[in-house]
């Protein structure tokens, strides 16, 4: 059953089956070897059938939500790049922005977090052709580093332990294209406002048993906001395939070279005086990559498959931040001498470090990250019966090791009137604080289980499970203060059941139990007594302990003719609840934007429901779907929060019931696509977000960052075979919204800026306009 969000797939089939583990099934046919597969005219590549998966398993039999999307979800006449792609396609999936990039922003579904920015709890495990690319130090993904372009197939799994550690919330398995699933030659064009510029290229070709595909993009833009929201990408992949009648094997390489820039949010006052304004700047994020990997597979009867992989994964990072600081300027005697934290801790010690009194004081945080992670997994597939009953039971195992260098360091600084942060060429230097010059090595091995067993034709039951086992050694170069030796190990199991009420409506109900290790970034950073500025400072601390999630899911779906019309409606109704205990949590404890540390939070709690149709029927492509999502907590805290309004500067008091900060309630989608003729299209398409507190108001004391709805239309011609040109509008209406909020001090700024509103946000685009041009060969 298609996703009941996305786009109806006019061009390649229905896919029906899905991975039940991280390894992709084997999607090739077999052969002869003698049969080349030239594609000899300049036809849509696309347009070849989809080859079945070997090893996977019928969707209507998954106990779970599953949401599967294709190449043609992710086309860039629907949506300008992978994270919209997402939002527009995925039922239940919303993004909020802190860094005030687009390609760096936060996926969110079911109240769980995939997210760019390090010090962000993570909920979701994501995988590229079997290998899970959440980044090692802090678990966070790279959404930049995924071209869309070479995208084959993405698919969305809730409720499967199997997937490992961080899938609390589910995961998102991400296929690339090979020489076997396109073949052709593709160019592609697009540009816009605020200076978007970008091309890709992509050919794909197959000669017997032999393929390969080759796929490159860059990146242009400037960005809306004043100073400092510009992007550039460039970003290749290549695999290179053989395959016989039993066995297949790919090796694949992923490289980005992505310079990133954004601001926080924006205090309200500038908002409302500017849209476009920002808060100290710059900020600036060098990420670049090589990723390889091999993949294997082999089928030594039609019924068992062992497939295998080993990666390595280079990751590299500097980061430069514009903040506000703790330094101040000293009480008497020494009104102009630098002290940090308070009026009598003379900064780096006792000095005649003096700056005039009427400057305002900031500072500029640089990280640096250089992260080599490799490994591998094997997994065996078996189809074969059981007692003459259909059966799928996959054993596997992984083992992914990790070795990060992080580096920080904190210049002294000056913030002028546009809130530009300049360097005064003095180093931070504070016991257990700054600067941190750490060494972390991380193994992460997995053994898992999972199987389906059809009991009748109508009724499947699947049950397996993953044992983890996670070690985390921290090391610190500049002393002993942040060096620690960890270990965290857990079962978790997964059982469900499918049944067919009718042949064209399934009930579905299951249970998992998933795990996420803390990672070395919160191991670092737990102290309250000694907070640290995330992302660039870390500091001894208490251990943490492990997230467990407990969750259950039940629904219904199905399909049915609406009558003597052609075409086909899909729909789905469907209820979760997951429970996490020890739930890491980042608190705040300073003015200074983004100084806190984690604790782990006891038990939080997300439930909701997921609701869809979607109809398709040429020329017609219509859907909708509602996804409700209440994240609460369930345990009384006292928590910091420096710059609530509601607090006045004292504790605040959460508890069971409060709504976790930045969980939107209520999502809605819908879209309408009408082919006027074969070659034109049009499309129109509109996504709500509801109401989500500020982070920092875990009491729920202030007003929310208020709701949203953006329309986008989209629309593309063939002008001939081999040419299409293609249009897309986003935020029609240029509706002003904010996708999150905080909150920060404002005494922090110059007093010339009249900021007296401690509540800040971060913008949403305004309309924007985009016009490309594909042509294949």
């Amino acid at each position: 059953m298609a996703p009941s969000g996305a786009s109806a797939q006019t061009v390649l089939p229905d896919i029906n089956v899905i991975a039940p583990s991280p390894l992709p099934p084997r999607r090739s046919p077999p052969r002869p070897a003698t049969a080349p597969q030239r594609q000899t005219n300049a036809a849509p590549a696309q347009a070849a059938p989809e080859p079945p998966l070997t090893g996977g398993i019928d969707r209507d039999k998954v106990p779970a939500n599953t949401q599967v999307l294709t190449t043609a979800d992710l086309d860039h006449t629907r949506s300008p790049d992978l994270l919209q792609s997402l939002v527009r396609s995925l039922p239940g999936v919303s993004v909020s922005d802190q860094t005030g990039n687009p390609f760096q922003r936060d996926l969110q579904y079911r109240g769980f977090t995939a997210s760019p920015v390090i010090g962000t709890p993570q909920g979701l495990a994501i995988y590229q052709n079997g290998v899970r690319v959440n980044e090692v130090f802090g678990d966070t993904v790279n959404w930049d580093f995924i071209p869309d372009v070479a995208v084959h197939r993405l698919s969305l799994v809730p409720n499967n332990p199997v997937y490992g550690l961080n899938a609390i919330g589910g995961a998102i398995s991400v296929e690339m294209k090979n020489g076997f699933t396109y073949q052709g030659k593709e160019a592609e064009v697009m540009g816009g406002s605020y200076g978007r510029i970008q091309g890709a290229a992509q050919a794909g070709f197959q000669d017997g048993n032999i393929a390969g595909y080759v796929m490159a993009d860059a990146i242009k833009d400037d960005g809306w906001r004043q100073f400092a929201s510009s992007s550039r990408l460039k970003r290749m992949y290549v695999d290179l395939g053989a395959r016989n009648d039993q066995s297949e094997f790919h090796l694949s390489f992923a490289g980005a070279d992505n310079t990133l820039s954004g601001t926080v949010g924006t205090p309200l006052e500038m908002l409302q005086r500017q849209w476009s304004s920002v808060f100290t700047w710059p900020q600036t994020t060098h990420n670049q990559l090589a990723f390889l990997t091999a993949n294997g597979s082999y089928s030594p009867t039609d019924t068992l498959t062992l497939a295998g992989n080993a990666y390595f994964r280079g990751y590299w990072q500097h980061h430069l931040d514009g903040n506000n600081t703790d330094a101040q300027f000293c009480d008497q005697p020494a009104p102009q001498q630098l002290c940090f934290g308070d009026g009598s801790t003379p900064l780096n010690g006792p000095g005649s470090l003096v700056i005039p009194t009427s400057a305002t004081l900031g500072q500029i945080d640089r990280t640096q990250t250089n992260a080599a992670s490799y490994g591998g997994s094997v997994q065996a597939t078996s189809t074969a019966k059981i007692l003459d009953h259909p059966n799928n039971i996959v054993v596997g195992m992984s083992i992914d090791r990790g070795h990060v260098q992080f580096n920080a360091v904190s210049e002294l600084g000056t913030i002028d009137q546009s809130l530009f942060v300049t360097g005064t060429g003095v180093i931070i230097k504070q016991d257990d604080l700054a600067p941190v010059s750490l060494v972390s090595n991380t193994t992460y091995t997995g053994l898992y289980a999972t199987d389906t067993f059809e009991i009748t034709p109508r009724l499947a039951l699947t049950a397996g499970g993953r044992f983890n086992v996670a070690q985390i050694t921290l090391d610190d170069q500049l002393g002993g203060a942040l060096s620690s030796d960890n270990r965290f190990q857990r079962f978790n199991p997964v059982v469900g059941a499918t049944f067919k009420l009718l042949p064209n409506m399934t009930v579905y109900g299951g249970y998992s139990e998933a795990n996420r290790a803390p990672t070395p970034l919160e191991l670092g950073c737990s102290d309250p007594s000694r907070p640290c500025l995330i992302d660039n400072f870390l500091v001894s601390d208490p251990p943490l302990k492990q997230v467990v999630s407990h969750t259950v899911e039940a629904g219904l779906r199905g399909n049915f003719a609406p009558g003597p019309v052609n075409g086909q409606v899909r729909w789905n109704l469907g209820v979760f609840r997951t429970e996490n205990t020890d739930d890491i949590i980042n608190v705040a404890v300073s003015s200074t934007l983004g100084q806190g540390y984690f604790l782990n939070a006891a038990k939080t709690q997300r439930q909701g429901v997921e609701a869809g149709i979607a109809y398709n029927s040429n020329p017609w492509n219509i859907y909708a779907n509602y996804t409700f999502v209440d994240a609460t907590f369930q345990t009384s805290m006292t928590l910091p929060s420096p710059n609530n309004p509601a607090s006045q500067g004292n504790p605040i008091f959460v508890t069971p019931g409060d709504h976790i900060p930045s969980i939107p309630q209520h999502r809605f989608k819908a879209g309408i696509e009408y082919a006027v003729t074969d070659a034109w299209k049009i499309g129109i398409d509109v996504n709500a977000v509801g109401s989500q507190f500020v982070v920092g108001d875990q009491a729920n004391q202030n007003p929310k960052v208020p709701p949203y709805a953006v329309v986008n239309l989209h629309g593309s011609y063939q002008v001939t075979k081999n040419v299409e040109i293609f249009a897309l509008v986003q935020n029609l209406f240029n509706q002003h919204y904010y996708t999150t909020g905080t909150f920060f001090d404002p005494r922090s700024v110059p007093l010339s800026l009249g900021l007296s509103d401690p509540r800040m946000f971060v913008p949403g685009m305004p309309l924007a306009a985009y016009a490309g041009l594909r042509a294949r060969f």
